[in-house]
């Protein structure tokens, strides 16, 4: 597993994100209309990654969960978490996912580390349980593929996380 950044490189004071974008109305990142939050930093470096503008720990902006929610609540959509990465800010999003899912919100998350890599951290575990749907694994341009429904690449799974827990294997995602 990448190692993640120290604890100097990403900031979890008073519920703070970084923050790259957020995209209101998106219907890539999910089904429906999604409030798309694309969070700093990432180390996996996927060769022909979209978004590596996103890579460093530092790009983007300090914004609070509070912020964040504002946005959201204004939209009224579900939510995707990207980036970046997601999962190297697990400790911090774990406030935010737990307001969403109060609200009633689905959430789907990109990562780059795959399920069962998420599953051997326990702070990245924990947010798995405010996670609907995981979009797991690396970006291989090598198994790109055009009319992949949410994914990038032929490796990249979506997980559905509650039937993946039930089961006791991971399940994809089947769209309705």
């Amino acid at each position: 597993m990448p190692n993640l950044p120290n604890s100097t490189t990403v900031s979890y004071i008073n519920n703070t994100l970084r923050v790259v974008d957020i995209v209101e109305g998106t219907s890539v990142d999910g089904p429906g209309l999604r409030t798309s939050i694309y969070f700093a930093g990432c180390a996996h470096h996927c060769p022909g990654c979209h978004n590596p503008s996103t890579w460093p720990f530092d790009a983007g902006h300090d914004m609070t969960t509070d912020e964040i929610l504002e946005i959201v609540n204004y939209n009224d959509f579900d939510v995707t978490f990207s980036g970046g990465d997601p999962m190297y800010q697990a400790e911090a999003l774990l406030p935010l996912a737990k307001q969403l899912k109060a609200s009633g919100r689905s959430i789907w998350c990109y990562t780059g580390f795959t399920y069962s890599q998420v599953e051997k951290s326990d702070t990245m575990r924990e947010l798995l349980d405010y996670i609907d749907v995981l979009v797991d694994g690396p970006y291989d341009a090598a198994q790109h593929r055009h009319g992949l429904l949410f994914r990038g690449s032929e490796n990249q799974r979506l997980v559905d996380v509650n039937a993946t827990r039930t089961n006791g294997i991971v399940t994809e995602w089947k769209r309705e």
